[in-house]
């Protein structure tokens, strides 16, 4: 039941403040109720919802996107010049062309030397970080305090088609006949900063997917499948907002889901990224008993790609790999007894196997390293080179296992 209780947790929260949003949107019998339809705050409630989640997926091509659509609608140049940063050509162009280069370099990325294509694949990494948290400080804000505006305005007329949602209403909440409209107003922000936040991360997993990825054409394929998604709920949004929302809502659902493992990708990539371009490998050295790593695919007891500890006791031997989920909840143990443990030296980034599991993946600090981690920590096999991976182990080591898990030559 325990594996169940996020999915239900998520339902009953979306449940509690969906109700009143969708009840808002029924019609009344007033003769102008097609033509405020449009003005309905339910609607743009769900419209800022779908905005903040589509951003999230993709933050460059989202903000661009958004803020040349905002810049489209204004018809006059008094309009457009009030319009705020990112609705302009200065802002919105560079970020479209910026993202157009991406989506060329991964569309070339079959034809392009792995070694010319994994520096832009960093480069792509470190701008999506950058991009994600411009638009959590610029798009997060400016949507839910028009979803605070919206919930709170109580002046509406009553015949509109779908009145707003005011504190009145929140009555249809089961929390009793108390005014809690202060409480929405305080929460807004933080709660589309959470949204923003799991979304982004999920959304993210793809960037770090591709630094993974041997094959240019997996990279294609997961890029396309992360666009796909961001215009199937643009296009959805735009014929109809409720069933922008409910998609919405199943992304969310999904990014709540999958938050540990794409937090733990995220984890992976900024280190990857801070080694990969600034040549930590020159100025590092491994510790004698204990270095920082990344727990594989196959490690008992310790989820996969969880950054921690592998401390050798030179007394009795044992391997241990110590670790804190969400790097801030309370230490803990794996013991790791391994039969036959090596590391596979793979081009940009190794791993200590044993056998065929992999157990842990190592940052790009300990290229050139490896014979000395071998030495530590007591691997019989050594350092070997890891071969090209095949079509299927490279897809499932992606999603579940080690990328560099491969055909030891």
């Amino acid at each position: 039941m325990k594996r169940f209780a996020p999915t239900v947790l998520f339902a009953v929260v979306f449940a509690l403040f969906a109700a009143p949003l969708f009840s808002a949107t029924v019609e009344t019998p007033a003769p102008s109720a097609a033509v405020n339809a449009d003005q309905s705050p339910a609607r743009g409630i769900a419209t800022a919802i779908t905005t903040l989640t589509g951003i999230a997926i993709s933050p460059l091509l989202g903000t661009g996107g958004f803020g040349f659509y905002q810049w489209y609608l204004a018809d006059t140049p008094a309009k457009k010049s009030a319009l705020p940063w990112f609705a302009q050509p200065s802002f919105f162009i560079p970020a479209l062309l910026i993202a157009g280069i991406c989506a060329m370099k991964d569309a070339l990325g079959t034809v392009l030397p792995p070694g010319f294509k994994k520096p832009l694949d960093v480069l792509e990494t470190i701008e999506n970080k950058i991009s994600g948290l411009v638009a959590a400080g610029a798009i997060v804000p400016f949507t839910m305090s028009a979803v605070s505006s919206w919930i709170l305005d109580a002046d509406a007329p009553a015949t509109t088609a779908a009145h707003h949602l005011s504190a009145a209403s929140l009555a249809m909440l089961p929390w009793g006949s108390g005014d809690f409209s202060w409480m929405l107003n305080v929460l807004t922000i933080p709660v589309g900063l959470v949204i923003f936040a799991i979304v982004w991360m999920a959304g993210h997993a793809i960037n770090v997917l591709i630094l993974l990825s041997p094959w240019g054409a997996i990279d294609a394929i997961l890029k396309a499948a992360r666009t796909s998604v961001l215009g199937l709920l643009a296009v959805t949004a735009a014929l109809d907002p409720k069933l922008g929302l409910i998609l919405a809502a199943i992304i969310i659902l999904f990014s709540w889901l999958v938050a540990g493992w794409s937090f733990r990708l995220m984890i992976f990539g900024t280190l990857f990224s801070w080694d990969f371009f600034t040549l930590r490998k020159k100025r590092f050295r491994p510790h004698p008993a204990s270095n920082r790593l990344f727990s594989g695919g196959k490690l008992k007891g310790a989820p996969i790609r969880s950054y921690g500890r592998l401390i050798h006791q030179p007394e009795n031997g044992r391997l241990l790999f110590t670790y804190k989920p969400w790097l801030v909840l309370p230490e803990r143990t794996v013991d790791v007894m391994p039969t036959a443990p090596y590391i596979a030296k793979g081009l940009f980034f190794s791993s200590i196997g044993d056998g065929e599991l992999t157990l842990f993946l190592l940052p790009p600090r300990y290229r050139d390293h490896e014979e000395d981690i071998a030495r530590i920590y007591q691997l019989e096999g050594g350092v070997k080179d890891a071969g090209l991976m095949k079509a299927w182990s490279a897809v499932r080591e992606l999603f579940g296992g080690s990328a560099t898990k491969s055909q030891i030559v």
